[in-house]
């Protein structure tokens, strides 16, 4: 019966971590930038204990890898928001002061006349924070370019401020921190810069990219999980009952 019990027990387990991922990205249907994540692996691990090495028991790998398909692309027609093309993503200084990265693009310059994102997140160029001089009106190219202009001077060409901190990931697998931002899965480049991948970055200015969590999905998702969640517990509670019907039956009679 233990066995029964155990691995009922694993699949609880296992199941509870998959639900708060799915309730997770529920909850970021409408965050901007926001992507979903897959690649939880499953494996086994024997149970020690007295008796005879014939336990095992089913765990989760919890590798939360971000899955980078594109959002549905909104288009705002603001200058600073940006839509990352393909791969691409941005880098930003968490609260910790590490690197990390992210897809949102609701940029706006700060009181500080640094540039951010709407989270609060200090955006990064490949020389550091960009700073916007007073009065500047900023606009952001394809390639990550941010000019500033004076709206008073129309005829004075736009100066270059800073160049964006892109990178592709294409090729580097990202794993979500716990403040949300992105961070490669190798543990040798976590909060520092990575090596961009082989496709060029690039990003369309005047959009905002949605999340890409289909609703429908995730709620079918969840849902399904819940009637496995029933199904494993109503489990435990007939091997308690047959146990305890064993043990009545085994029960010498006074």
């Amino acid at each position: 019966m233990d066995r029964l019990i155990y691995t009922s027990l694993g699949s609880i387990t296992n199941q509870s971590a998959v639900r708060a991922q799915i309730t997770n990205n529920l909850a970021n249907v409408s965050t901007v930038g926001f992507k979903e994540s897959f690649a939880l692996a499953s494996q086994s691990s024997d149970v020690e204990g007295e008796g005879f090495n014939s336990r095992s028991s089913v765990k989760m790998n919890m590798e939360d890898i971000i899955d980078l398909k594109p959002g549905v692309p909104n288009r705002t027609g603001r200058a600073m928001d940006i839509a990352l093309q393909d791969k691409t993503v941005l880098g930003v200084q968490a609260q910790d002061g590490e690197i990390a990265f992210t897809r949102r693009g609701d940029l706006r310059v700060s009181p500080t006349g640094l540039i951010e994102n709407a989270a609060g997140h200090l955006i990064l160029g490949e020389a550091g924070p960009i700073n916007v001089p007073p009065g500047q009106m900023v606009t952001i190219s394809p390639d990550g370019a941010v000019f500033g202009s004076l709206p008073s001077e129309p005829e004075t060409p736009p100066v270059r401020l800073g160049t964006l901190l892109l990178r592709d990931a294409s090729e580097t697998p990202l794993t979500r921190r716990t403040d949300g931002l992105f961070e490669p899965l190798d543990q040798e480049l976590r909060g520092i810069d990575f090596p961009t991948g082989p496709l060029p970055v690039s990003l369309q200015s005047g959009s905002l990219e949605g999340s890409n969590v289909n609703p429908i999905e995730a709620m079918v998702n969840l849902m399904d999980f819940s009637r496995s969640y029933e199904s494993q517990i109503k489990m435990i509670k007939e091997i308690k009952s047959i146990d305890e019907n064993g043990a009545s039956m085994m029960r010498v009679q006074s």
